[in-house]
């Protein structure tokens, strides 16, 4: 827990921060490698994950997403407190509802790379650049 406490530091300190580039070419210190274990950890749960995979497809709210992804309410929505505490997902309210989003194209790229990277294992197709 203390890798992702200090994650969520650390996305709460950067958004007053101007846009980021895609590219950091910094070796990367213990800060660094803590806060990329932390979004691995949230990413290494399969209902997590699957959430992540719907909302790189748009924004949805709760409702929705305990639809798509078969889960309770419960448990959705505390996976998605633990997604937005961790600084993965983004939130707007519409009226009463909370309609959820992911956090950056960062974040769309690993959901997408992992899913990618899972076909080619289940698949058998071989590997590329």
């Amino acid at each position: 827990m203390r890798v992702v406490r200090a994650m969520a530091e650390q996305v709460a300190g950067r958004r007053s921060e101007p846009e980021a580039s895609l590219a950091h070419p910094v070796s990367p210190d213990a800060r660094r490698l803590d806060a990329a274990t932390g979004i691995f950890q949230m990413l290494a749960d399969p209902t997590r994950l699957h959430l992540l995979w719907l909302l790189t497809h748009g924004e949805a709210d709760v409702t929705a997403l305990v639809e798509a992804c078969g889960a309770s309410r419960t448990a959705v929505s505390q996976h998605l407190a633990k997604l937005r505490f961790t600084g993965l997902v983004d939130t707007r309210r519409e009226g009463r509802r909370v309609i959820y989003r992911l956090r950056g194209g960062h974040v769309t790229r690993l959901v997408e790379e992992a899913l990618n990277h899972a076909d080619h294992i289940v698949t058998g197709e071989p590997p590329h650049h």
